[in-house]
């Protein structure tokens, strides 16, 4: 998706000073994307749902070999700083109290999607692949599917699959450990 250089394009500096200024509030349901500051889909049940279960699933199976950040920032770039539904991050021992984490801190970020299939394969995906974000899987709860982003090259990943019920999927950063899809996508 080309940029529109029209626009005035706000910095992730920028994002925090609207912040410090009292014309983002706290409880905001907003990211930067792209420079632009967007609202994000209010979260229905079978989203947060699926949230929950795959928090769970990854924080149990993976333990201590990854931090489980569930919708929190990831400083992508200057101008983009998005919260995924959950982040698989580098362990630290600081937690990233001084930072949010970075692309090269991103071991697997997942985002859920039921109304927001559009915005997060045509807007965030190139986004995530530009940056170098080795692997982004996108749980499709409209579909009963799983996407799986590998690899990538510019603005797109040169590995994709999708998986349905009955399939199974390993992150590349774990590859013994398996999860089910039916798990992450939950009841019909």
């Amino acid at each position: 998706m080309p940029i529109d250089t029209s626009k005035k394009r706000f910095t992730v500096d920028d994002y925090y000073r609207m912040s410090e200024a009292g014309i983002l509030k706290a409880d905001d349901r907003v990211e930067l994307i792209e420079g632009e500051v967007l609202e994000m889909s209010p979260m229905g049940d079978r989203h947060a749902l699926a949230v929950s279960r795959a928090t769970m699933i990854f924080a149990r199976g993976l333990g201590d070999k990854a931090v489980v950040n569930v919708q929190l920032p990831v400083r992508v770039d200057r101008y983009n700083e998005p919260q995924p539904d959950i982040a698989l991050i580098r362990p630290r021992e600081n937690f990233y109290g001084t930072r949010h984490p970075r692309p090269e801190d991103v071991l697997l970020l997942i985002e859920i999607a039921d109304t927001s299939l559009q915005t997060d394969q045509h807007l965030k995906l190139p986004m995530y692949a530009r940056s170098g974000i080795a692997e982004v899987w996108i749980i499709n709860l409209n579909d009963d599917a799983l996407h799986t982003y590998r690899d990538p090259n510019g603005n797109t990943y040169a590995s994709a699959a999708i998986k349905r019920r009955g399939d199974s999927a390993s992150p590349a950063a774990f590859p013994s450990f398996a999860v089910n899809v039916d798990d992450l996508l939950g009841p019909r």
